[in-house]
């Protein structure tokens, strides 16, 4: 071993062994790195979670943060080593450049997952439309969003088109409000079919009553006067007290003889009338 070593050419012992020292180093450095990298980021977790933040907002900025905690490690431990970093660092960024304006949608589809787990305008459970899809959103991911729809269809709907749009959440409030317009004949009593409509709200519990419900007259149109209904009710029984409410007024009107009209023409024949000849 000793005649090797001294056939080598002179500096090439104190070259091995400072290269030896520098690569022990740079593994130390990543080893070192990589534990404090996810001391730190485990730290910082639990710390946004013990104050409230939301877990899937936290997890996703967790893992961008490990993820450049790593890129750190990597580039330090490269620079034990002897590597040129700046030159690295820049084929990186021309390779982050180029990946970049590939994947420019799916980047504006990530950005606007970002957006949404931030500003959060749904959350899991709720019922929206958006995107010109309705349903009730299951799981809202960093690409895309997945619903299910009343009919039990699954949708999965790209994050951009959802944060580029109009979202209507109908599950946020509480409460909602029933909006009818029952027509009746101009030959019937307003105030009769008026206390008709209030006897069937007042008969079903679900209609709040804080708010009151309003009773209006809409519109003197063209074959009917249009009484209004606005009943407020659980979002939870939107739906039921809407189609049961049309179904009872329906047929308490009939019961108390006041009809609901359907549009009418009616022709008037000005001039001589025509006449057949055989």
């Amino acid at each position: 071993m000793d005649k090797w070593l001294h056939q080598l050419p002179p500096g090439t012992t104190e070259r091995m062994v400072s290269w030896g020292l520098h690569l022990l180093a740079a593994i130390v450095i990543f080893l070192v790195g990589l534990w404090l990298a996810r001391l730190a980021i485990a730290g910082m977790r639990r710390l946004a979670l013990a104050r409230g933040a939301d877990a899937t907002l936290t997890a996703f900025l967790m893992n961008i943060a490990y993820a450049a905690a790593v890129a750190v490690v990597v580039i330090a431990a490269l620079d034990a080593i002897g590597i040129n970093t700046t030159s690295l660092l820049a084929v990186l960024g021309a390779a982050g450049l180029a990946v970049g304006l590939a994947l420019q949608g799916s980047l504006s589809n990530f950005a606007a997952g970002v957006m949404l787990i931030l500003f959060r305008p749904f959350r899991s459970g709720d019922y929206i439309e958006a995107a010109g899809v309705g349903g009730t959103v299951d799981d809202i991911r960093i690409f895309q969003t997945a619903l299910h729809t009343p009919d039990n269809r699954d949708v999965v709907v790209p994050n951009a088109q959802l944060f580029s749009g109009v979202i209507t959440n109908y599950s946020t409030r509480p409460t909602r409000r029933i909006d009818l317009v029952v027509g009746i004949s101009y030959d019937d009593d307003i105030a009769a079919a008026r206390e008709v409509i209030r006897g069937v709200v007042q008969a079903d519990e679900r209609i709040l009553a804080d708010p009151a419900p309003v009773y209006l007259v809409t519109e003197l149109a063209d074959s009917s006067v249009n009484l209004g209904l606005r009943a407020w009710v659980s979002s939870a029984d939107y739906l039921m007290a809407r189609s049961d409410l049309l179904e009872n007024i329906k047929n308490a009107l009939d019961g108390a003889g006041i009809s609901i009209p359907y549009p009418q023409r009616q022709l008037h024949h000005v001039g001589p009338v025509p006449t057949t000849t055989a």
